[in-house]
């Protein structure tokens, strides 16, 4: 499951206003995503949560430092995250941007965004636990420079990690499944560790369901199973790759969205040794009246999954048995992310204890979302926990021309990204 709310505000244009900030943290008086990823754990069997944050947040509005007081606060939802057992993301939601300018091209240099990852690298540096996804939504870019921005992230994360983290390589086009195969996929899946190995290298997936694929609509129209999932399974199996789809959703209350989100979500946990995660989008600081809004409910000491959280996301887990894993690919289990059978790469273990009940990644055997084989669905709802208004929301706005619009988190601003669960 995604918990949104360090993110809140960003636009597409990379513009990431600090006031619109919503950290899902009650202690901060918003949303309760400690208490919403320990439900999703302990109840529906999650183990991977995605934690959207602005680049702008993490080093208060300069581009150097992380600042000590932000990331105090974004570590604060990671260490609640971590405390759970599940695997824990860290997108920077910033679309491949810094206000308006492009990483690499016209904007931040390669070696600042390198050096940002060096620095979120640094501080999880022994935790295999935590999952790096270089950025939220590249679009409208040169896809050989973006490349080569990726490139030289993930060669400063190799070199500042002590253990092999898994980092997810955003592509073209809001990082469109639906145009994977024919834009940016053979792209970034040319991006290698610094040994020329793809090991722990994750493609990175978003799609929606609606008329634009931007998740601004409550109605679902789209055939992603058989005009988009199946296909891209087929070229992930030929070429020996892995993916997850980290964003995806679909409106709570139409009768076309439980229908086909639930197809959907069917059809990855049935491809698992190449698909290994789904996570919907949202939980964390949404309120009730998101379209999108997955957020589980508090009433007195229980809290209550919406209905198509329980349908689409934790039934689909718990009811279909994924593929096997690939003996070239990885597996996730109580240890961390441990390295293909078939790979020379150094596998990984975890400092933190990933609870093996607990369905996040995609496994092998019937799971909730995760199983061994990958990760199934990261799908799933977090709660609203504490509001102090339903003035500021998540929604998503459509980008123009874009396959899978993109999602803008913000109060006051329209806009948007997740955690995660993924079956063991």
């Amino acid at each position: 499951m995604n918990i949104a709310g360090f993110e809140f505000g960003c636009q597409i244009d990379g513009t990431c206003p600090l006031d619109t900030i919503q950290p899902p943290i009650a202690s901060l008086g918003f949303g309760d995503g400690a208490g919403q990823m320990e439900h999703f754990v302990k109840d529906d069997g999650m183990n991977i949560f995605r934690l959207p944050v602005s680049w702008q947040y993490l080093t208060n509005n300069v581009i150097g430092p992380l600042d000590k007081d932000n990331f105090a606060n974004y570590d604060l939802l990671m260490q609640s995250c971590l405390k759970t057992g599940a695997y824990c993301m860290i997108d920077i939601h910033n679309f491949a941007r810094w206000n308006g300018g492009i990483i690499g091209q016209g904007g931040p240099t390669d070696a600042q965004f390198a050096d940002l990852w060096t620095q979120l690298a640094t501080k999880y540096a022994d935790n295999a636990f935590v999952m790096f996804e270089l950025m939220n939504e590249p679009h409208d870019i040169d896809l050989t420079a973006w490349v080569a921005s990726c490139q030289q992230a993930v060669a400063a994360i190799r070199k500042a990690e002590k253990v092999s983290h898994t980092i997810l390589l955003p592509g073209e086009n809001f990082s469109s499944a639906g145009t994977f195969l024919a834009g940016w996929g053979a792209a970034l899946a040319s991006v290698t560790n610094p040994d020329g190995s793809t090991t722990n290298l994750i493609l990175d997936l978003h799609k929606y369901l609606d008329v634009d694929n931007s998740g601004d609509h409550p109605d679902c129209v789209m055939d992603n199973v058989a005009d988009t999932f199946e296909p891209v399974a087929a070229w992930l199996r030929t070429n020996k790759r892995q993916a997850m789809v980290s964003e995806t959703g679909a409106g709570v209350t139409s009768p076309s969205c439980f229908t086909d989100f639930c197809a959907q979500n069917t059809a990855l946990n049935a491809n698992s040794d190449v698909y290994l995660a789904f996570i919907p989008w949202t939980a964390g600081s949404v309120n009730s009246g998101y379209i999108l809004d997955l957020a589980p409910t508090l009433t007195g000491t229980k809290w209550v999954d919406q209905p198509m959280a329980v349908s689409c996301v934790i039934d689909v887990w718990s009811s279909v048995t994924g593929s096997a894993a690939p003996t070239w690919g990885l597996t996730f289990n109580a240890k961390g992310i441990a390295a293909p059978t078939g790979a020379a790469a150094t596998s990984t273990t975890g400092s933190a204890a990933a609870s093996t009940s607990s369905s996040s990644v995609v496994s092998t055997s019937k799971s909730a979302t995760v199983s061994t084989s990958g990760s199934e669905a990261i799908q799933t709802t977090l709660s609203t926990g504490s509001q102090p208004s339903a003035t500021l929301s998540a929604s998503k706005t459509k980008a123009p021309n874009s396959a899978n619009g993109v999602k803008v988190a913000g109060g006051l601003m329209a806009g948007s990204l997740l955690l995660a669960a993924i079956l063991l």
